[in-house]
Order: structure tokens, then C-alpha cells, then sequence
């Protein structure tokens, strides 16, 4: 598909995620498991894992103003996911995962299968490689909500890392988690243990809830 993909550089193109979401754009480059795409405003910097069909353009679907400047993070060598993620590190990002709202903040930490992200609406979250869907840079004067550097510091994650995502969640047992930026009430509850790779959470109504760790997109914390 790469090499697909590169024969598509400087054209205007439709990409199909999951979710039936559809984004249109100037494909800028391509690199071992990233794409970057201009949509007329922003660089989104998509994992190719993620695409589900391309569609080439027709002139008169094209409607999309080709950029004047360059993509906001710069690469050198050949471009991949995990050096998009670390040249983004401390940049103010948007980043989406799942739901009808992505998620504004910066990467503070990269690990084996997993990142650590600041919101400031969510505060300290973990994300897991498997579900970024796409990463837009702002640009050097933008800031989440206009947040002044009081209001939104940068500053490192104040907890302990393990280098894979199931070994931080063993970690966090009797905690109160938040999986999935709650886009389902029983994904709210107290982390009682991760085992056979399933999430135990007791629900606010006290009831047993099991989660197949493979479908855990996001995860953060009441006290962080």
C-alpha cells in the first residue's frame, strides 16, 4: 500500500476511517506507516493502518487550496509514526481516537505501545498506538482554548511509567478510571484487576463489567 500511496503524493485524494469517517485532502507524503494530508487548513498526520479505502479526486471535487508553507513538524529521514509522536512531543497537538470530539493538548511521554497525553479538559491520559487515528500540530500561536501558560503549563506526567500499556494498568488497581473518554456509562468504574488480557471494572452501581483490553482506546484517571 505504501508504494500505492506515493504514486498519490500532491494529489487530491478521499480517505475512508473506521467509523464511515471520511477526510478529504492533498496527500504531502508517505512514510513506513504514516501519511500526511493538507485538508485546505491543517496537516493531519494519519497511521496507514487506519485507512479503509483512497479515492482519487475529480478535478471538480477538488476544492482544496494546496499549502504555502510546510508541515509543522519537519522531518529529515524517512517518516514514521513513532518519530511524528516524538518530534511532537511538547507541541500543542489535536489528537483523535474515538467519539464526535478530538482532543486538544500535548504528548508528554512516548512508550513501547502506548502515549501519555496532557488535556486540559481530561488531564493525564494514556493512549494507546493502536487507535490514533490522527495527529494535527497547531501551529506556534495557537493554544488549546487560548490558555495562557498558567492555565496550561507544560510539565511532566507526575506518575510512574511502565513501558507497555498493560503493565500501567496493572499498576493502577483500586484506582478510578475512565476508559474511552466514557463514551459508555460502564466504562466508569473502579480498575479491580487486568487479567487473560480483560479489564475487570465495578461500575458506580457496583456491578462486574469485563473489557477485552484490545478495545481500549484511551484511559484516565479521577486523581491525576
Amino acid at each position: 500500500m505504501k508504494n500505492i500511496l506515493k504514486k498519490l503524493i500532491g494529489e487530491n485524494i478521499k480517505l475512508q476511517l473506521p467509523g464511515k469517517r471520511i477526510l478529504k485532502g492533498m496527500l504531502i507524503a508517505v512514510g513506513s506507516d504514516v501519511i500526511v494530508l493538507f485538508d485546505g487548513k491543517d496537516y493531519l498526520y494519519l497511521p496507514i493502518v487506519h485507512i479503509q479505502n483512497i479515492t482519487k479526486l475529480e478535478p471538480k471535487e477538488a476544492d482544496i487550496t494546496p499549502p504555502t508553507g510546510t508541515p509543522n513538524i519537519e522531518h529529515d529521514e524517512e517518516l514514521s509514526l513513532r518519530k511524528v509522536l516524538n518530534l511532537g512531543k511538547g507541541m500543542f497537538t489535536e489528537i483523535y481516537i474515538t467519539g464526535n470530539q478530538p482532543i486538544p493538548g500535548y504528548i508528554s511521554s512516548i512508550m513501547n505501545n502506548y502515549f501519555v497525553f496532557y488535556s486540559p479538559v481530561y488531564k493525564t491520559m494514556l493512549i494507546s498506538l493502536n487507535h490514533l487515528k490522527w495527529l494535527i500540530p497547531y501551529t506556534a500561536n495557537q493554544r488549546p482554548y487560548s490558555l495562557s501558560n498558567q492555565q496550561l503549563p507544560l510539565h511532566p506526567v507526575n506518575i510512574s511509567l511502565a513501558r507497555t500499556l498493560e503493565v500501567q494498568i496493572e499498576k493502577m488497581v483500586n484506582e478510578l478510571v475512565i476508559l474511552n473518554i466514557g463514551e459508555n456509562a460502564d466504562f466508569i468504574g473502579k480498575l479491580n484487576s487486568l487479567q487473560n488480557n480483560f479489564i475487570e471494572l465495578v461500575t458506580a452501581r457496583e456491578e462486574l463489567i469485563y473489557l477485552n483490553m484490545q478495545h481500549i482506546k484511551t484511559i484516565h484517571f479521577t486523581n491525576i
